[in-house]
């Protein structure tokens, strides 16, 4: 994409009422808008790392063997009275609205109830089962406070998982599975070496929950941490004797840390189903209430959090993974000759499906340049008259330093392309000569 034609701008100073770094750089270096607190518009360069984020949790999803399914957020009262959870004094988040007719009806702040009516149809016998049915979807929260940016927001999206077994040694084994599943999300994001598989409250559902959580000191939550332990405990369970259970490690060992939460797992036993009617046929012709699973990561929270751990003082560092863009390919003014040949190394970044974002701007080299730490793409590629006398184009990664003149066909050899057509078996793309 040529910058000329990217119509979100970056600019010096962030709304004077945000006070959450993810959301002060991600507005100013235009990826997302403002609308008010806690709601937040995905402009286009939100919207790629956004969807790129999406597209890494919806490939574990799939290897889970799960279906992708999209359901409504408008929610019928009767079901959620059903599971006592209508009321503000069970579920204080609910936003609530009116049909002109006098019905109540609720925004989606998540699909338990909704769900488990759907599969009333499509579950009849143990042969039915398991099942786990996922989607991305926008859920409505009701939040007090909503001073986290995109980590904790009034309208995000959210992919939420849920899962039927016929019973609980089956829901285990898919229940462990989600928890490695997610811990290959976060290291392909980028958070791994800072995200840990955190034992919660289970609440009325079960004796533990698991929520991973990320250490950073923008955190709302804190957890205990202990380098030989294989997992972390959230402070709110710290001091009951349960949370634990199996580790022999002395619990003043343990360090307290401020984290967010990016994930979480839950086991909700029969509690929905029974409440809902959702039951099979066993081997032996006798009904039983399926076993389930409710299993969540939203995506914004984790774009938010990749901020708030990996920006630097001059402005985002995106991994690769989820970046907008590969190369930022920034042209110096000079020569028509040069601008002749940023043009040709663009087109050709094009054609082998190198995602480039080419800035193309009139403007002077130094604000070029911050924008391009502002805006974190992790390859800065430059080509000015002093580059292509030196031999080609400059490269910098994003959170190096130094930078590097190689030849246009060094650069092509370092990174892989998206074509299939274009791909070499024998071709050298790692970045360091």
């Amino acid at each position: 994409m040529r910058q000329t034609n990217l119509f979100s701008k970056t600019r010096k100073d962030a709304p004077k009422d945000e006070v959450a770094k993810n959301a002060q750089l991600l507005i100013r270096a235009g990826y997302i808008q403002k609308e008010l607190a806690g709601v937040y518009s995905f402009l286009p360069l939100g919207l790629k790392v956004l969807n790129n984020i999406v597209s890494i949790i919806r490939e574990e999803m799939l290897a889970l063997g799960a279906n992708e399914v999209s359901l409504t957020a408008l929610q019928d009262k009767s079901i959620w009275e059903k599971t006592d959870r209508w009321s503000d004094k069970s579920m204080d988040v609910w936003f609530k609205s009116e049909l002109k007719n006098g019905t109540e009806i609720g925004l989606a702040a998540t699909h338990e109830e909704p769900l488990t009516r759907i599969m009333k149809d499509h579950v009849r016998s143990y042969r039915d089962l398991p099942r786990s049915v996922f989607q991305f979807q926008t859920k409505f929260r009701n939040e007090t406070r909503a001073k986290s940016g995109i980590m904790r927001g009034r309208e995000f999206l959210m992919k939420d998982l849920y899962s039927f077994s016929a019973d609980e040694k089956s829901h285990q084994e898919f229940y462990d599975r989600v928890a490695e599943s997610y811990k290959r999300i976060f290291e392909k994001v980028g958070l791994g070496s800072k995200t840990f598989m955190t034992r919660a409250s289970g609440g009325s559902f079960a004796k533990f929950s698991h929520e991973f959580q990320t250490i950073t000191d923008a955190g709302e939550d804190a957890i205990y941490t202990h380098a030989d332990a294989p997992f972390a405990i959230n402070e709110e369970i710290f001091n009951e004797p349960e949370a634990f259970e199996g580790l022999t490690l002395e619990k003043k060992d343990f360090e307290a840390q401020n984290a967010i939460e990016v994930g979480n797992i839950f086991s909700l036993g029969t509690r929905f189903s029974e409440a809902l009617g959702l039951t099979f046929l066993d081997s032996q012709g006798k009904p039983q209430p399926a076993v389930m699973g409710s299993y969540g990561i939203g995506p914004g929270r984790v774009m938010g959090t990749i901020v708030e751990l990996l920006s630097d003082e001059k402005g985002i560092v995106w991994p690769e993974s989820v970046a907008p863009f590969k190369i930022h390919l920034i042209e110096i003014a000079g020569s028509p000759d040069t601008h002749e040949k940023t043009v040709a190394l663009y087109n050709m970044l094009t054609a082998l499906k190198i995602e480039t974002l080419y800035d193309d701007r009139d403007m002077r080299p130094g604000e070029k340049f911050a924008d391009a730490d502002l805006i974190g793409i992790p390859f800065r590629v430059v080509m000015s008259d002093k580059t292509i006398a030196g031999g080609g184009v400059e490269v910098k990664k994003r959170n190096e330093e130094s930078a590097v003149i190689i030849s246009e066909k060094e650069l092509l050899a370092k990174f892989p392309s998206s074509n299939p057509v274009s791909n070499s078996a024998d071709t050298d793309h790692s970045f360091n000569s």
